[in-house]
């Protein structure tokens, strides 16, 4: 499903941020990718989500090189990923239900298809019946499973969250990972970029271990 082969990231002002990584994950894999900070994390997530260009090497995302495909293509394999971010990244003067059409609408979706993935989504997530709100009105729980239904209401193939626990309490991280694992069961691969050492260990996943741009574990 995602698969690097021989990856370097070079910055012009800062240097490599990531060296020779390889891996390769499986449709319906649900993986950890640990690190300090500046380990070349983000920089990984950036290179799947197409945001960043490898300076050298390859990045397969279901068997297509996306380093080699044109800036018109992009849009169109960002369908295939969901992204999670730490800090929510919602629009607080739009509701709910707008916040996670946003990818639909964008993707030219009709009305009907839209209002019915996003109670869908909302639903998978226990926010259905909440749709009218602003995100300010909800808690910070409910404003990531707001961001989770955003990134998986497209049905993507792979979803990338960058430390989606991060300002969670315990009980909450929890059930953001139980979500995690049931995707993973109906074939969705799973990246997750985490410190959190304890919960890591306790789920038993497979981890890749950045340091300083080096996969020192897989």
């Amino acid at each position: 499903m995602l698969r690097f082969e021989h990856v370097s990231k070079r910055y012009p002002d800062a240097g490599e941020a990531l060296t020779d990584v390889s891996f390769h994950l499986h449709r319906g894999e649900m993986a950890f990718l640990t690190g300090r900070s500046g380990a070349g994390k983000s920089t990984l997530l950036k290179l799947i989500a197409m945001m960043e260009q490898c300076t050298r090497g390859s990045v397969l995302l279901d068997g297509q090189d996306i380093t080699r495909i044109g800036e018109r293509k992009i849009p169109y394999m960002r369908r295939n990923l969901g992204l999670i971010f730490q800090d929510y990244k919602l629009l607080n003067d739009r509701t709910v239900f707008d916040n996670v059409a946003l990818p639909l609408v964008v993707s030219g979706y009709n009305h009907q298809e839209v209002a019915r993935r996003v109670r869908a989504s909302l639903d998978k997530v226990g926010l259905l019946g909440k749709e009218k709100k602003h995100p300010l009105a909800l808690s910070g729980g409910e404003q990531q499973r707001v961001g989770i239904a955003r990134a998986i209401v497209n049905k993507p193939k792979l979803i990338l969250a960058d430390e989606p626990t991060g300002n969670l309490d315990p009980d909450l991280s929890a059930e953001v990972m139980f979500m995690f694992e049931q995707f993973k069961q109906v074939g969705v691969t799973v990246l997750i970029a985490s410190h959190d050492i304890e919960l890591i260990n306790h789920l038993g996943h497979r981890v890749l271990t950045l340091d300083k741009g080096h996969l020192i574990a897989s």
